[in-house]
């Protein structure tokens, strides 16, 4: 066969293997060009814009300053508290750990739409101990325990050992954004932080405490509720009198508590 030349034709028959086609190069930093791209001619004299932000260092006098401001955005209607609202504010006598009850071992809250209660204030179906108000018995009477101890300064444990205990809506002191939009004021925020630093119990006692001290202070002007009523109350004689209304002796029922004040404590001196 080889010398009929068959074992050369079939060797040069034979395919040769097909080779993959080279991969493509990936340009890498060494390949890049040195000069910039290509800019137009009119931003060729400004300098690159650089969005990286860069935050001023304050002094940790400023930084307290700023923690402690508070700026609550004006309703369409005057916030204005009463004293009997400012007497119904709420108390406790233990603490209460926060971020604590409800909460997982990995440190986040437990949301369970079946085995949960909704808060009136965060409206968040969570697990936890809820407050259940006595008298309305509805969710809008439902707390957990943060919401009530940070905005209302009372602990849930003694809220439900209390049968008697009364929810902050049917007390007219409710600070949660959908009642504060009814009554014509503006959501509060996350404010909790900045009142305890004030010294203050809660958010809601900051809330009617501070209001009532500016109302208090421009007693000569007159006041109105945010529904357009005037509380009243009733005189010796049995008539109806407004509660702010000063007495005939020209003083105002602070200045008489506080009148009534000094004169014990001179007695007791004496």
């Amino acid at each position: 066969m080889q010398k009929l030349g068959i074992l050369d034709l079939s060797l040069k028959l034979k395919l040769k293997p097909k080779l993959k086609p080279p991969l493509p190069k990936i340009p890498t930093t060494d390949d890049k060009p040195q000069n910039p791209h290509r800019r137009s001619s009119r931003l060729k004299t400004l300098a690159p814009v650089s969005y990286v932000e860069i935050r001023k260092r304050k002094s940790s006098g400023d930084d307290d300053e700023l923690d402690t401001e508070i700026h609550l955005e004006k309703g369409s209607k005057p916030e204005i508290y009463t004293h009997e609202q400012e007497m119904l504010l709420g108390d406790c006598e233990m603490t209460w750990t926060l971020l604590a009850d409800g909460y997982g071992d990995d440190g986040k809250r437990i949301y369970d739409p079946v085995k949960g209660e909704t808060c009136h204030q965060c409206r968040q179906k969570t697990l936890g101990h809820h407050a259940h108000c006595s008298k309305c018995k509805l969710v809008q009477g439902q707390l957990c325990g943060d919401c009530l101890y940070t905005r209302y300064g009372e602990n849930v444990i003694e809220a439900n050992q209390n049968p008697n205990w009364i929810c902050p809506f049917c007390r007219g002191i409710c600070n949660c954004s959908r009642c504060r939009q009814e009554k014509g004021w503006r959501p509060t925020g996350a404010i909790y932080r900045k009142v305890k630093k004030l010294g203050f119990k809660s958010v809601a006692h900051y809330l009617i405490q501070t209001y009532r001290a500016k109302s208090s202070a421009n007693a000569g002007s007159p006041l109105s509720l945010p529904n357009g009523d005037m509380d009243i109350d009733k005189d010796l004689d049995g008539s109806q009198r407004p509660l702010r209304e000063e007495c005939e002796d020209g003083k105002g029922e602070e200045e008489k508590e506080a009148h009534r004040l000094d004169n014990d404590d001179d007695g007791k001196l004496n």
